[in-house]
């Protein structure tokens, strides 16, 4: 079994319409901190990344957040975090969420979430990593991405073994089941060719 002992996760920059979301948000704070993980996220004071990051906080956890300096400001960092990490660029906070990171939430969010679900995913295909990629699908949020996934493969632009480079769940304790179950990753290893 996987060693998790950071967990990185990717979310909204917004609460969003559906009070579940937060819901989500909280709750996979607060175990995060009750197995004694490191939350790292994007270092916004705002949004459901904000909510996950308190939390964490308010059950003892500790918290890393990783943002631009450029997006310090404008995403109202979160001033009350274990380590703020201030990048120079979108580029470098990817690259320092991922050398933190030992697993990898996807939780309900938007266009910025997405692309940050799409990078770390593309970096497991071409195998510059193996840890562990899990979606939590909140009241079927992700669905039309698991539909998207499928297109992609269905025309011939990904193998099947696409679907192998992330796993979908449907709530805090299938993620946090998923990662407990989730295999070693393999240092070096390369998945499944492209």
């Amino acid at each position: 079994m996987a060693q998790i002992n950071s967990l990185c996760i990717y979310c909204g920059s917004r609460i969003g319409t559906n009070p579940a979301h937060r819901t989500l948000a909280v709750d996979v704070g607060k175990g995060v901190a009750k197995r004694g993980w490191t939350l790292v996220y994007g270092g916004g004071g705002i949004g459901l990344m904000t909510v996950a990051a308190d939390a964490a906080l308010a059950a003892g956890g500790k918290v890393v957040g990783v943002i631009p300096t450029h997006l310090a400001d404008a995403e109202i960092r979160h001033v009350g975090l274990s380590e703020l990490l201030l990048t120079e660029s979108m580029h470098e906070r990817k690259a320092a969420m991922f050398d933190r990171a030992d697993a990898f939430a996807v939780l309900p969010g938007g266009l910025g979430t997405l692309d940050e679900f799409f990078e770390i995913l593309t970096w497991r295909q071409i195998g510059l990593h193996d840890k562990p990629v899990i979606v939590v699908d909140n009241d079927k949020y992700w669905a039309p991405l698991e539909q998207l996934v499928d297109q992609v493969v269905n025309e011939g632009f990904a193998s099947d073994t696409a679907h192998r480079l992330f796993s979908v769940v449907d709530g805090v304790e299938a993620l946090f089941e998923a990662l407990a179950a989730a295999p070693d990753p393999i240092t070096g290893s390369r998945p499944d060719r492209l």
